[in-house]
């Protein structure tokens, strides 16, 4: 399912990716940012619920300049804990800013938000490619409805989050390393849908789904052979 959910990437198409049995036991959508459109958005929000997200490579993140929200926060007393999360004590959160294209409206139409993730993802894409001639704060005003997520320095040798496993499937794809996600919640209980019904669901849309421990494995394996 690995090698078909990396052709999904390649393809511009959903993924379903799950992340761990001991970590959050989520799945969420999951799709190449650069071909996210309307149409993605309005999948997410509907059979999703959770909220959309846009994972940038580590290298990107620094060369745009784009800081974690914890640090953002220093002022605040206590903020060394505010970036604790309880599934995962040993690693902060990912969160960075949020933003809107600055030629959006209120920025959270389906409209607006595809507009404002197929430009990070070419902000990232320049970033990658010698990291020089980005005008991320021209383009985009903050706050907004995007939030941007920051993947930790080494991937998966150091967090093994959504943000981590998304960026690492980028990787594999040889595509840009912008990817967009979003949870899938259970209308039923208000909690994550259970990972039986994810798996059915990828099976009733046709959606690839893959766990984090196949990633992991992948991502050693060639980690290895290096």
């Amino acid at each position: 399912m690995l090698e078909e959910a990396i052709k999904a990437f390649r393809d511009g198409k959903f993924i379903l990716l799950y992340d761990f049995d001991d970590r959050e036991r989520e799945t969420d959508f999951a799709i190449r940012a650069d071909a996210v459109t309307r149409h993605h958005i309005m999948w997410m929000r509907k059979d999703g619920g959770g909220l959309i997200c846009t994972a940038v490579h580590p290298d990107a993140a620094e060369r745009l300049g784009l800081p974690f929200a914890r640090d953002l926060m220093s002022a605040y007393q206590g903020v060394e804990r505010l970036g604790e999360i309880p599934y995962d004590r040993k690693n902060p959160s990912s969160f960075s800013i949020w933003v809107n294209h600055r030629n959006t409206f209120t920025g959270i139409t389906d409209r607006d938000r595809s507009l404002t993730i197929n430009t990070i993802a070419e902000q990232v894409k320049a970033a990658m490619n010698g990291g020089g001639g980005t005008e991320f704060h021209r383009i985009f005003r903050t706050p907004g409805h995007v939030a941007l997520l920051r993947a930790a320095k080494g991937l998966l040798d150091q967090r093994c989050g959504q943000t981590e496993l998304s960026i690492a499937l980028a990787e594999f794809a040889g595509i840009t390393p912008a990817v967009t996600i979003c949870e899938m919640l259970d209308d039923e209980t208000g909690y994550a849908l259970p990972k039986e019904d994810a798996i059915r669901y990828a099976r009733r849309h046709g959606l690839p789904f893959v766990e984090g421990c196949e990633v992991l494995e992948r991502w050693e394996k060639e980690k290895s052979s290096r």
